[in-house]
Protein backbone atom coordinates (compact mmCIF):
# COMPACT_ATOMS: atom_id res chain seq x y z
CA UNK A 1 0.00 0.00 0.00
CA UNK A 2 2.78 2.56 1.13
CA UNK A 3 4.76 1.37 -2.00
CA UNK A 4 1.70 2.06 -4.37
CA UNK A 5 0.97 5.64 -2.55
CA UNK A 6 4.65 6.39 -3.19
CA UNK A 7 4.41 5.87 -6.67
CA UNK A 8 1.24 7.77 -7.56
CA UNK A 9 2.56 10.77 -5.60
CA UNK A 10 5.97 10.68 -8.20
CA UNK A 11 3.56 10.31 -10.97
CA UNK A 12 1.88 13.76 -9.62
CA UNK A 13 5.26 14.99 -8.93
CA UNK A 14 6.55 14.22 -12.23
CA UNK A 15 2.91 15.73 -13.56
CA UNK A 16 3.54 19.01 -11.93
CA UNK A 17 7.11 19.76 -12.86
CA UNK A 18 6.49 18.88 -16.33
CA UNK A 19 3.36 21.39 -16.39
CA UNK A 20 5.86 24.01 -14.47
CA UNK A 21 8.39 23.21 -17.40
CA UNK A 22 6.26 23.98 -20.28
CA UNK A 23 4.82 27.19 -18.63
CA UNK A 24 8.71 28.28 -17.43
CA UNK A 25 7.97 31.98 -18.09
CA UNK A 26 4.61 32.12 -15.67
CA UNK A 27 6.17 30.23 -13.32
CA UNK A 28 9.26 32.30 -12.53
CA UNK A 29 6.94 35.62 -12.62
CA UNK A 30 4.43 33.82 -9.94
CA UNK A 31 7.70 33.04 -7.77
CA UNK A 32 9.14 36.75 -7.92
CA UNK A 33 7.32 37.74 -4.78
CA UNK A 34 9.19 34.74 -2.81
CA UNK A 35 12.12 35.38 -4.40
CA UNK A 36 11.90 39.01 -3.51
CA UNK A 37 10.31 37.99 0.21
CA UNK A 38 13.33 35.35 0.89
CA UNK A 39 16.43 37.16 -0.18
CA UNK A 40 14.67 40.18 2.05
CA UNK A 41 14.87 37.58 5.21
CA UNK A 42 18.15 36.83 4.78
CA UNK A 43 19.62 39.88 4.09
CA UNK A 44 17.37 41.25 7.39
CA UNK A 45 18.83 38.83 9.53
CA UNK A 46 22.40 39.15 7.67
CA UNK A 47 22.52 42.68 8.62
CA UNK A 48 20.91 42.01 12.52
CA UNK A 49 23.20 40.07 12.72
CA UNK A 50 26.11 41.74 11.76
CA UNK A 51 24.89 44.38 14.03
CA UNK A 52 24.64 42.62 17.37
CA UNK A 53 28.37 41.27 16.71
CA UNK A 54 29.11 44.60 15.95
CA UNK A 55 27.96 46.15 19.43
CA UNK A 56 28.96 43.19 21.54
CA UNK A 57 32.46 44.06 20.06
CA UNK A 58 31.87 47.94 21.06
CA UNK A 59 30.86 46.52 24.60
CA UNK A 60 34.57 45.00 24.68
CA UNK A 61 35.99 47.57 23.69
CA UNK A 62 34.74 50.54 26.36
CA UNK A 63 34.40 47.85 28.87
CA UNK A 64 31.50 46.44 30.65
CA UNK A 65 30.12 48.47 33.80
CA UNK A 66 32.39 51.82 32.62
CA UNK A 67 31.64 55.43 33.32
CA UNK A 68 33.65 57.91 31.26
CA UNK A 69 34.04 61.47 32.30
CA UNK A 70 35.79 64.06 30.52
CA UNK A 71 36.67 67.89 31.07
CA UNK A 72 35.22 70.71 29.71
CA UNK A 73 36.91 73.64 29.75
CA UNK A 74 36.01 76.90 28.71
CA UNK A 75 37.50 79.49 26.81
CA UNK A 76 38.36 82.82 28.94
CA UNK A 77 36.77 85.63 27.86
CA UNK A 78 37.74 89.36 28.63
CA UNK A 79 37.04 90.93 32.04
CA UNK A 80 36.97 94.64 33.12
CA UNK A 81 38.51 95.76 36.13
CA UNK A 82 35.21 95.40 38.46
CA UNK A 83 35.59 91.32 37.92
CA UNK A 84 32.88 90.84 34.87
CA UNK A 85 33.17 89.58 31.27
CA UNK A 86 32.13 91.33 28.08
CA UNK A 87 30.14 89.83 25.97
CA UNK A 88 28.02 91.63 23.26
CA UNK A 89 27.69 95.17 25.48
CA UNK A 90 26.50 92.77 28.31
CA UNK A 91 27.99 91.51 31.58
CA UNK A 92 27.75 88.43 33.57
CA UNK A 93 29.20 87.96 37.00
CA UNK A 94 32.41 85.96 36.82
CA UNK A 95 32.24 82.10 37.02
CA UNK A 96 33.30 80.07 40.46
CA UNK A 97 37.36 79.19 39.27
CA UNK A 98 38.00 75.08 38.81
CA UNK A 99 41.06 73.78 38.34
CA UNK A 100 39.11 71.03 36.23
CA UNK A 101 39.64 66.95 36.59
CA UNK A 102 42.67 65.97 38.89
CA UNK A 103 44.38 62.86 39.94
CA UNK A 104 43.49 63.87 42.92
CA UNK A 105 39.53 63.52 41.61
CA UNK A 106 40.48 60.13 40.71
CA UNK A 107 41.81 59.25 44.11
CA UNK A 108 38.53 60.65 45.71
CA UNK A 109 36.29 58.54 43.56
CA UNK A 110 38.11 55.14 44.28
CA UNK A 111 38.24 55.89 47.86
CA UNK A 112 35.16 57.29 48.65
CA UNK A 113 32.36 55.17 46.22
CA UNK A 114 32.17 51.75 47.73
CA UNK A 115 30.55 50.99 44.13
CA UNK A 116 33.53 51.79 42.15
CA UNK A 117 36.39 48.66 41.33
CA UNK A 118 38.62 50.49 39.60
CA UNK A 119 39.86 53.66 38.50
CA UNK A 120 41.91 54.83 35.56
CA UNK A 121 42.59 58.53 34.78
CA UNK A 122 44.57 59.05 31.90
CA UNK A 123 46.40 62.16 30.20
CA UNK A 124 47.00 62.47 26.56
CA UNK A 125 49.44 64.29 24.45
CA UNK A 126 50.72 64.45 20.98
CA UNK A 127 54.52 64.06 20.61
CA UNK A 128 57.15 63.44 17.52
CA UNK A 129 58.37 60.03 18.12
CA UNK A 130 61.37 59.28 16.64
CA UNK A 131 63.53 56.16 16.60
CA UNK A 132 66.61 54.72 14.25
CA UNK A 133 66.18 58.36 11.35
CA UNK A 134 62.10 57.07 11.71
CA UNK A 135 59.95 59.76 12.77
CA UNK A 136 56.21 59.98 13.68
CA UNK A 137 53.80 62.02 15.13
CA UNK A 138 51.89 59.42 17.86
CA UNK A 139 49.50 60.19 20.34
CA UNK A 140 51.30 59.51 24.58
CA UNK A 141 48.83 58.54 26.87
CA UNK A 142 49.60 58.92 31.20
CA UNK A 143 48.12 56.38 32.72
CA UNK A 144 47.83 53.50 35.86
CA UNK A 145 48.33 49.73 35.41
CA UNK A 146 44.23 49.81 35.59
CA UNK A 147 43.88 51.06 32.12
CA UNK A 148 44.88 48.50 30.50
CA UNK A 149 42.24 46.04 32.38
CA UNK A 150 39.76 48.62 31.78
CA UNK A 151 40.68 48.48 28.27
CA UNK A 152 40.76 44.92 27.35
CA UNK A 153 44.08 45.29 26.42
CA UNK A 154 46.43 42.57 26.81
CA UNK A 155 50.61 43.17 26.96
CA UNK A 156 51.97 40.52 24.09
CA UNK A 157 55.62 40.73 25.36
CA UNK A 158 57.32 42.45 28.46
CA UNK A 159 56.14 43.46 32.02
CA UNK A 160 53.98 46.08 33.39
CA UNK A 161 55.25 49.11 35.43
CA UNK A 162 55.98 48.38 38.60
CA UNK A 163 55.55 50.65 41.87
CA UNK A 164 58.71 52.09 41.74
CA UNK A 165 58.46 53.33 37.75
CA UNK A 166 55.24 54.53 38.92
CA UNK A 167 55.97 56.20 42.22
CA UNK A 168 59.12 57.66 41.10
CA UNK A 169 57.70 58.97 37.35
CA UNK A 170 60.67 57.61 35.56
CA UNK A 171 61.15 57.58 31.77
CA UNK A 172 59.61 54.09 30.74
CA UNK A 173 56.68 53.64 28.38
CA UNK A 174 54.87 50.09 26.59
CA UNK A 175 54.42 50.71 23.07
CA UNK A 176 51.02 49.69 20.93
CA UNK A 177 51.55 46.51 18.19
CA UNK A 178 51.25 49.27 15.47
CA UNK A 179 54.03 51.54 16.78
CA UNK A 180 56.23 48.35 17.13
CA UNK A 181 55.20 47.78 13.77
CA UNK A 182 56.25 50.94 12.48
CA UNK A 183 59.83 51.80 14.36
CA UNK A 184 60.96 47.75 15.04
CA UNK A 185 60.24 45.59 11.64
CA UNK A 186 62.83 43.32 12.14
CA UNK A 187 63.81 43.82 15.65
CA UNK A 188 63.08 43.17 19.13
CA UNK A 189 61.73 46.75 21.09
CA UNK A 190 62.58 45.77 24.73
CA UNK A 191 65.10 47.48 26.40
CA UNK A 192 65.55 49.85 23.49
CA UNK A 193 64.92 53.73 24.10
CA UNK A 194 62.62 55.61 21.98
CA UNK A 195 62.72 59.11 21.78
CA UNK A 196 59.25 60.86 22.91
CA UNK A 197 59.52 64.66 22.50
CA UNK A 198 61.95 66.06 24.07
CA UNK A 199 62.28 62.73 26.65
CA UNK A 200 64.08 59.59 26.03
CA UNK A 201 62.04 56.87 27.26
CA UNK A 202 62.96 53.00 27.50
CA UNK A 203 60.38 50.37 26.30
CA UNK A 204 59.50 47.66 28.45
CA UNK A 205 56.34 46.42 27.31
CA UNK A 206 54.45 45.67 23.89
CA UNK A 207 51.03 45.66 23.73
CA UNK A 208 49.00 43.18 21.46
CA UNK A 209 46.72 43.79 18.56
CA UNK A 210 43.33 45.05 19.18
CA UNK A 211 40.97 45.45 15.86
CA UNK A 212 39.41 48.35 15.80
CA UNK A 213 36.87 49.29 12.78
CA UNK A 214 37.10 52.70 11.35
CA UNK A 215 33.18 53.22 12.08
CA UNK A 216 33.64 51.67 15.63
CA UNK A 217 36.30 54.62 16.08
CA UNK A 218 33.76 56.86 14.31
CA UNK A 219 31.06 56.06 16.55
CA UNK A 220 32.56 55.53 19.96
CA UNK A 221 34.89 58.58 19.47
CA UNK A 222 37.78 56.41 20.57
CA UNK A 223 41.73 56.37 19.22
CA UNK A 224 43.51 53.65 17.92
CA UNK A 225 45.22 51.96 21.13
CA UNK A 226 47.61 49.73 18.56
CA UNK A 227 49.25 53.20 17.86
CA UNK A 228 49.75 54.60 21.02
CA UNK A 229 52.89 54.95 23.52
CA UNK A 230 51.70 54.66 27.07
CA UNK A 231 53.70 56.21 30.10
CA UNK A 232 52.99 56.36 33.73
CA UNK A 233 50.81 59.53 34.68
CA UNK A 234 53.48 60.90 36.90
CA UNK A 235 56.01 60.93 34.53
CA UNK A 236 53.46 62.70 31.82
CA UNK A 237 53.15 65.17 34.79
CA UNK A 238 56.66 66.26 35.88
CA UNK A 239 58.27 65.43 32.58
CA UNK A 240 55.82 66.99 29.94
CA UNK A 241 52.74 68.82 30.46
CA UNK A 242 54.13 70.73 33.84
CA UNK A 243 57.90 70.25 34.74
CA UNK A 244 57.98 72.72 37.79
CA UNK A 245 56.18 70.03 39.59
CA UNK A 246 57.66 67.54 41.97
CA UNK A 247 57.24 64.39 41.76
CA UNK A 248 56.93 64.48 46.12
CA UNK A 249 53.52 66.48 44.81
CA UNK A 250 51.51 64.02 42.83
CA UNK A 251 49.12 61.68 44.23
CA UNK A 252 49.75 58.51 43.64
CA UNK A 253 47.19 54.93 44.27
CA UNK A 254 48.93 52.76 45.97
CA UNK A 255 47.35 48.81 46.04
CA UNK A 256 45.68 49.23 49.35
CA UNK A 257 44.19 52.88 48.62
CA UNK A 258 46.08 55.30 49.90
CA UNK A 259 47.35 58.21 49.38
CA UNK A 260 51.08 59.15 49.38
CA UNK A 261 50.41 63.21 48.97
CA UNK A 262 46.98 64.71 48.32
CA UNK A 263 48.65 68.29 47.39
CA UNK A 264 48.05 68.42 43.88
CA UNK A 265 49.28 71.74 42.16
CA UNK A 266 48.39 71.49 38.33
CA UNK A 267 45.24 72.47 36.47
CA UNK A 268 43.29 70.54 33.99
CA UNK A 269 45.45 67.26 35.00
CA UNK A 270 43.76 64.92 33.22
CA UNK A 271 41.84 63.92 29.76
CA UNK A 272 39.38 61.43 30.87
CA UNK A 273 38.91 59.14 33.49
CA UNK A 274 37.44 55.87 33.27
CA UNK A 275 35.50 54.45 36.52
CA UNK A 276 34.68 50.49 36.93
CA UNK A 277 31.46 50.07 38.62
CA UNK A 278 31.17 46.90 40.14
CA UNK A 279 27.39 46.00 39.58
CA UNK A 280 25.48 46.96 36.29
CA UNK A 281 22.72 47.67 38.37
CA UNK A 282 24.77 50.37 40.30
CA UNK A 283 26.13 52.34 37.04
CA UNK A 284 23.59 54.70 37.00
CA UNK A 285 23.25 55.99 40.57
CA UNK A 286 26.70 55.61 40.88
CA UNK A 287 27.21 58.13 37.68
CA UNK A 288 24.72 60.42 39.70
CA UNK A 289 26.87 60.38 42.55
CA UNK A 290 30.02 60.99 41.14
CA UNK A 291 28.99 63.97 39.00
CA UNK A 292 27.51 65.47 42.71
CA UNK A 293 31.08 64.27 44.06
CA UNK A 294 33.04 66.33 41.41
CA UNK A 295 30.24 69.19 41.41
CA UNK A 296 31.31 69.89 44.93
CA UNK A 297 34.72 69.41 44.67
CA UNK A 298 35.09 71.61 41.38
CA UNK A 299 33.37 75.08 43.51
CA UNK A 300 29.54 73.95 42.04
CA UNK A 301 31.19 74.27 38.23
CA UNK A 302 29.85 71.60 36.03
CA UNK A 303 33.44 71.37 34.08
CA UNK A 304 32.69 68.01 33.33
CA UNK A 305 31.20 65.33 31.32
CA UNK A 306 29.55 62.38 32.59
CA UNK A 307 28.85 59.50 30.30
CA UNK A 308 27.64 55.52 30.65
CA UNK A 309 28.70 54.28 26.97
CA UNK A 310 26.91 50.74 28.12
CA UNK A 311 23.61 52.87 27.81
CA UNK A 312 24.46 54.49 24.75
CA UNK A 313 25.18 50.98 23.09
CA UNK A 314 22.05 49.63 24.29
CA UNK A 315 20.39 52.48 23.06
CA UNK A 316 22.33 52.02 19.63
CA UNK A 317 21.01 48.86 19.62
CA UNK A 318 17.43 49.35 20.40
CA UNK A 319 17.85 51.76 17.15
CA UNK A 320 19.06 48.82 14.90
CA UNK A 321 16.46 46.81 16.66
CA UNK A 322 13.53 48.73 15.44
CA UNK A 323 15.21 48.95 11.64
CA UNK A 324 15.36 44.92 11.82
CA UNK A 325 11.63 45.34 12.82
CA UNK A 326 11.24 47.25 9.97
CA UNK A 327 13.08 45.04 7.58
CA UNK A 328 11.06 41.91 9.12
CA UNK A 329 7.70 43.75 8.06
CA UNK A 330 8.71 44.05 4.19
CA UNK A 331 10.11 41.12 4.51
CA UNK A 332 7.09 39.40 5.82
CA UNK A 333 4.88 41.03 3.41
CA UNK A 334 7.09 40.63 0.10
CA UNK A 335 6.22 37.15 1.13
CA UNK A 336 2.71 37.51 1.59
CA UNK A 337 2.14 39.02 -1.39
CA UNK A 338 4.39 36.47 -3.36
CA UNK A 339 2.07 33.68 -1.51
CA UNK A 340 -1.34 35.62 -3.23
CA UNK A 341 0.50 36.14 -5.88
CA UNK A 342 0.49 31.43 -6.01
CA UNK A 343 -3.16 31.40 -5.47
CA UNK A 344 -4.00 33.67 -8.20
CA UNK A 345 -2.02 31.74 -10.41
CA UNK A 346 -2.92 28.32 -9.31
CA UNK A 347 -6.52 29.26 -8.88
CA UNK A 348 -6.46 30.90 -12.80
CA UNK A 349 -4.45 27.86 -13.55
CA UNK A 350 -7.48 25.44 -12.35
CA UNK A 351 -9.87 27.36 -14.96
CA UNK A 352 -7.34 26.74 -17.51
CA UNK A 353 -6.59 23.10 -16.99
CA UNK A 354 -10.22 22.04 -16.86
CA UNK A 355 -9.87 19.71 -19.56
CA UNK A 356 -6.60 18.11 -18.17
CA UNK A 357 -8.49 17.24 -14.54
CA UNK A 358 -11.18 16.00 -16.32
CA UNK A 359 -9.26 13.59 -18.44
CA UNK A 360 -7.03 12.34 -15.35
CA UNK A 361 -10.51 11.46 -13.24
CA UNK A 362 -12.35 9.74 -15.98
CA UNK A 363 -9.10 7.95 -16.45
CA UNK A 364 -8.93 6.81 -12.88
CA UNK A 365 -7.16 10.25 -10.63
CA UNK A 366 -8.12 10.20 -7.19
CA UNK A 367 -9.15 13.43 -5.58
CA UNK A 368 -6.10 13.15 -3.68
CA UNK A 369 -3.81 12.86 -6.77
CA UNK A 370 -5.66 16.25 -8.14
CA UNK A 371 -4.87 18.02 -4.84
CA UNK A 372 -1.43 16.49 -4.91
CA UNK A 373 -0.27 17.25 -8.21
CA UNK A 374 -1.59 21.28 -7.70
CA UNK A 375 0.07 21.59 -3.99
CA UNK A 376 3.76 20.08 -5.48
CA UNK A 377 3.49 22.68 -8.29
CA UNK A 378 2.93 25.37 -5.71
CA UNK A 379 5.23 23.62 -3.15
CA UNK A 380 8.08 23.87 -6.43
CA UNK A 381 7.32 27.29 -7.60
CA UNK A 382 8.17 28.26 -3.76
CA UNK A 383 10.90 26.60 -3.38
CA UNK A 384 12.76 27.34 -6.10
CA UNK A 385 11.98 30.88 -5.68
CA UNK A 386 13.45 30.22 -2.06
CA UNK A 387 16.44 29.10 -3.88
CA UNK A 388 16.82 32.07 -5.88
CA UNK A 389 15.96 34.00 -3.11
CA UNK A 390 18.71 32.68 -1.34
CA UNK A 391 21.00 33.34 -3.52
CA UNK A 392 19.96 36.98 -4.07
CA UNK A 393 20.10 37.50 -0.42
CA UNK A 394 22.96 36.32 0.55
CA UNK A 395 24.68 37.94 -2.68
CA UNK A 396 22.99 41.32 -1.54
CA UNK A 397 24.25 40.72 1.89
CA UNK A 398 27.88 40.66 0.68
CA UNK A 399 27.07 43.71 -1.04
CA UNK A 400 25.78 45.29 1.42
CA UNK A 401 29.24 44.31 3.81
CA UNK A 402 31.83 45.67 1.03
CA UNK A 403 29.33 48.90 -0.78
CA UNK A 404 27.99 50.31 2.14
CA UNK A 405 30.63 49.13 5.26
CA UNK A 406 27.59 47.82 7.18
CA UNK A 407 28.81 44.29 8.93
CA UNK A 408 26.71 41.49 7.69
CA UNK A 409 27.07 37.80 8.69
CA UNK A 410 24.86 35.30 7.29
CA UNK A 411 24.13 32.35 9.32
CA UNK A 412 22.59 28.94 8.30
CA UNK A 413 19.95 29.15 10.70
CA UNK A 414 18.83 32.46 7.94
CA UNK A 415 19.37 29.74 4.96
CA UNK A 416 17.31 27.27 7.04
CA UNK A 417 14.60 29.49 8.29
CA UNK A 418 14.35 30.80 4.78
CA UNK A 419 13.75 27.35 2.92
CA UNK A 420 10.98 26.73 6.19
CA UNK A 421 9.31 30.24 5.07
CA UNK A 422 9.30 29.51 1.11
CA UNK A 423 8.10 25.84 1.67
CA UNK A 424 5.04 27.12 3.94
CA UNK A 425 3.85 29.80 1.83
CA UNK A 426 3.62 27.37 -0.93
CA UNK A 427 1.82 24.46 1.58
CA UNK A 428 -0.57 27.38 2.54
CA UNK A 429 -1.21 29.24 -0.35
CA UNK A 430 -1.56 25.98 -2.54
CA UNK A 431 -4.58 24.27 -0.62
CA UNK A 432 -7.46 26.67 -1.98
CA UNK A 433 -6.49 26.10 -5.97
CA UNK A 434 -5.27 22.44 -5.15
CA UNK A 435 -8.93 21.64 -3.44
CA UNK A 436 -10.75 23.53 -5.73
CA UNK A 437 -8.80 21.67 -8.96
CA UNK A 438 -10.01 18.51 -6.98
CA UNK A 439 -13.91 18.99 -6.30
CA UNK A 440 -14.54 19.50 -10.20
CA UNK A 441 -16.77 17.70 -11.35
CA UNK A 442 -14.96 15.28 -14.42
CA UNK A 443 -18.00 15.08 -16.76
CA UNK A 444 -18.74 19.30 -16.77
CA UNK A 445 -15.03 19.54 -17.01
CA UNK A 446 -14.98 17.37 -20.19
CA UNK A 447 -18.59 19.43 -21.57
CA UNK A 448 -17.04 23.02 -21.12
CA UNK A 449 -13.42 21.54 -22.27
Amino acid sequence: MRKLWGARNMNNLNIALDSLVANRLRSFLTALGIIFGVGAVIAMLAIGRGAKEEIMNQMKLVGVNNIVIKPVVEEKKDEDESGQSKEGGKTEEKKKFSKGLSLQDAYSIRKMIPTVEAVSPEMILDQDVIYSGKSRKLKMVGIEPAFFELNNIALSSGRMFNDKQLAGGEGVCIIGAGVKRKFFISEDPLGKTIKCGQQWLKIIGVTGEKLISSATKENLGIRDYNMDIYVPIQTTLVRYKNPAIRIEHLPWFMEDGSNRNQQAKSQHQLDQLIVKIRQPEQLTESAGIISRMLKRRHSDVADFEVTIPEQLLQQQQKTKDVFNIVLSAIAGISLLVGGIGIMNIMLASVLERTKEIGIRMALGAQKNDIVMQFLFEAVLISLCGGIIGIILGVAGAYIVDKVADIKTIVSAVSIFLSFVLASSVGLIFGISPARKAADQNPIECLRHA
